[in-house]
C-alpha cells in the first residue's frame, strides 16, 4: 500500500512541476495521476525490494572505481590490438533474486567497460567479455555482493 501511495504522490508532484505550480489544471492533472499510476502498476508492480541509502555510496564508488579501472584496461588491449584480446561469452550462476537485483546487475555490468550481459534468465546470466582470461566472474560476483547489500538481501 505504501508503494502504491508513494508512486501517487511521485506523479502528483510531478504533474505540479509540470503545471508549474497552477492549481487550475488539477482536474485534468488528477485523470493524468489516476492513469499514470494505474499504468505503472500494470506495467511495474510493486515489488517488495527497497534500496537501502546507506549501502547507496559504497556501490557508487565501486562502480566507479571499476568503471575507471575497466576503461583503462580496454584501453590499453586496443593498444596492443587484436591479438591482446580473447573475446567469449562467459555463464554465471547468480545468487541474487530475481527482478531488479539482476536486472540492476545486468545494466551495471553493460556500463563497466569490457563486459556486457547478453541473456537474463533462469537465475543465470551469459556476459560477453572482450578478454576471457580477466576475472571477469570473480569482479561480476563482487558486483553482485554489492547489490545485495544495495536491495538488503541475501547473496
Amino acid at each position: 500500500m505504501m508503494q502504491l501511495l508513494e508512486r501517487v504522490l511521485s506523479f502528483a508532484g510531478l504533474w505540479w512541476l509540470l503545471a508549474e505550480g497552477h492549481r487550475d489544471g488539477w482536474l485534468l492533472g488528477g485523470v493524468a495521476v489516476v492513469a499514470a499510476t494505474w499504468s505503472s502498476v500494470k506495467l511495474w508492480p510493486p515489488r517488495a525490494y527497497r534500496v537501502r541509502l546507506t549501502a547507496l555510496p559504497g556501490f557508487l564508488a565501486f562502480f566507479v572505481v571499476n568503471s575507471v579501472r575497466g576503461g583503462l584496461q580496454v584501453a590499453a588491449m586496443a593498444l596492443r590490438g587484436r591479438r591482446a584480446l580473447t573475446p567469449g561469452l562467459i555463464d554465471l550462476a547468480l545468487i541474487l533474486p530475481d527482478g531488479a537485483p539482476q536486472i540492476l546487475l545486468t545494466y551495471t555490468l553493460g556500463l563497466m567497460p569490457g563486459t556486457v550481459g547478453v541473456e537474463l534468465a533462469d537465475g543465470r546470466l551469459r556476459v560477453h567479455a572482450l578478454d576471457v582470461r580477466l576475472p571477469v566472474a570473480a569482479e561480476a560476483r563482487a558486483l553482485e555482493l554489492r547489490i545485495a547489500a544495495l536491495f538488503g538481501v541475501g547473496a
